[in-house]
């Protein structure tokens, strides 16, 4: 099966801008060693399997604020909430 790098690349801007949203920057985790290289490719690997990415995109357009949750059934959720609290 054939990698979409377009799809790959939609999904890594999603994983980011979730981040975002909830006051994350996923650059500076991985500085700092709360967030391995590999850890973060499996979590753009979750979000590019998720069933949810139009609710996921509306979701972030609405944001106008940090959220303190990621939008409802995130599949990635629990690793970022684990990245807030260490925050």
């Amino acid at each position: 099966m054939a990698h979409d790098l377009r799809d790959s690349a939609r999904h890594f801007w999603m994983t980011r801008s979730v981040a975002r949203v909830m006051g994350l920057n996923l650059s500076n985790e991985m500085r700092r060693g709360r967030l391995e290289p590999d850890g973060y490719a499996r979590m753009v690997a979750s979000c590019q399997g998720c069933a949810l990415v139009e609710a996921c995109q509306s979701w972030l357009g609405d944001q106008t604020d940090v959220s303190a949750a990621p939008p409802p059934g995130c599949r990635i959720g629990a690793q970022l909430g684990r990245l807030k609290r260490l925050h």
